[in-house]
């Protein structure tokens, strides 16, 4: 590769190579490879129970025992505990959303720590502007707002600790379509600024116009691979794999 091809090449921020995990005894992930490049919205398709979920714990290292390769942003991370890989710049928002219903709206905005630089977290005013319905509901106790609510304070709690590279589990499962759109806007916006996302999604309709590429994972493993302008080309190939 000449300089030119070199300063041309995009810049991977993940970068996953024949990963296994384990839940106990448990062998989730059997050689599992992907990579993510800088800016990118890359979406983890796949049936219930075929690992996707797992590929983002494992990445943070909330699985058992991990083997293979997760460099993030160069660095590998597969023997680092979850608090440092967190601070490697990686913001998770799971898909039961962890919101702490003894404090506030506000309160459980504020609580996580900075993980990325301090220049890199998304203001408080930055937040409210991207999601009114936080600043209206920000003194109300976490439990007592909608589920739509609770999903947008789970995504705003990650975007305050500076994190760059943002891991999202199924974050538009179960909401109303108004909630779902507001979602999305956030990606596009998010994507413009630079942030690189990655996607755990069932909602084909809702991943598919904000994601550059796509990963179908079954049994643990990637069976197959598309970037978004593949993707009606891939269509008979995704529809058996995800059973639609």
């Amino acid at each position: 590769m000449d300089a030119s091809q070199a300063a041309a090449a995009p810049s991977r921020v993940l970068d996953i190579r024949d990963v296994h995990a384990w839940y106990g005894e448990s062998h989730v992930l059997h050689g599992l490879t992907l990579h993510v490049n800088q800016g990118e919205v890359v979406t983890l398709l796949g049936r219930n129970g075929a690992g996707r979920t797992t590929t983002l714990r494992a990445i943070l290292g909330l699985t058992g025992r991990r083997t293979g390769s997760i460099r993030i942003n160069g660095k590998e991370s597969i023997e680092l505990p979850t608090h440092r890989i967190a601070h490697l710049g990686l913001g998770y928002c799971p898909e039961e959303r962890g919101i702490f219903s003894s404090l506030s709206a506000e309160e459980n905005l504020l609580l996580p720590p900075l993980v990325g630089a301090r220049a890199s977290a998304m203001s408080v005013a930055d937040i409210y502007e991207m999601f009114p319905n936080l600043y209206e509901r920000r003194g109300s106790q976490g439990t007592r707002l909608s589920g739509g609510e609770q999903q947008m304070l789970a995504v705003a709690r990650i975007l305050r600790t500076g994190a760059r590279l943002l891991l999202l589990d199924e974050i538009s499962e179960g909401l109303a379509p108004i909630i779902v759109q507001a979602l999305a806007r956030m990606i596009r916006k998010l994507k413009a600024t630079g942030y690189t996302i990655v996607m755990v999604e069932q909602n084909f309709r809702f991943a598919a116009p904000l994601s550059d590429r796509f990963y179908v994972v079954e049994h643990g493993q990637i069976k197959l691979s598309c970037s978004a302008d593949e993707l009606e080309a891939r269509t008979p190939s995704l529809n058996k794999l995800l059973g639609v």
